[in-house]
């Protein structure tokens, strides 16, 4: 068995968590971005909403529609390896407290908190699902930042932690188009 060491993450970074999670404390007060938020994560889950998405369109549209819709389920399920089995072993960063009351039910994660796979699944899937010019662009892109964002509203990451995913998804998503264009 390979032993992988623990890259620490600066203090800073959880200083920049606290001030965060402390700043957004009272919207979690609110029944109506609990519903979204809580809803969010979950048709996240394992791309969850990015899959129906493109499964859609290659149902709906030519041939070139459902290669990007294949290119797509591939993709993030070798995102999901990366991210999930490789990077977050690196870090092994701890989440924020699970035991807490919760308006909704939660699926708990096993995997570590940084960076988070939400938020670069969802980067990832945009980066995919459009090009320039892609009519639906602003609407795939408002529906990754409520899913990513969900994540630090349901206590399950730290914001530096979909930060972290983000960048991650911008990454893999652009190599993606770049490897793997339509």
């Amino acid at each position: 068995m390979i032993t992988v060491p623990k890259i620490p993450l600066p203090a800073a970074l959880d200083r920049l968590d606290s001030a965060f999670d402390m700043r957004w404390e009272p919207l979690r007060r609110s029944t109506l971005l609990n519903r979204v938020f809580y809803t969010a994560s979950e048709v996240g889950d394992f791309g969850m909403v990015w899959l129906a998405i493109a499964a859609a369109q290659g149902a709906m549209g030519p041939d070139s529609k459902t290669k990007a819709a294949i290119r797509l389920a591939l993709a993030l399920g070798a995102e999901s390896v990366l991210v999930n089995g490789i990077v977050k072993s690196f870090f092994k960063r701890e989440r924020p407290a699970w035991e807490q009351d919760r308006p909704m039910h939660l699926r708990k994660p096993r995997t570590s908190s940084f960076p988070s796979g939400h938020a670069s699944s969802a980067v990832t899937a945009v980066l995919l699902l459009t090009q320039p010019g892609t009519p639906w662009a602003p609407v795939y892109w408002a529906i990754a930042a409520v899913v990513a964002l969900s994540r630090v509203h349901v206590k399950i990451h730290h914001v530096s932690d979909v930060a972290g995913g983000l960048i991650v998804g911008a990454i893999f998503g652009t190599a993606i188009r770049t490897l793997w264009p339509l």
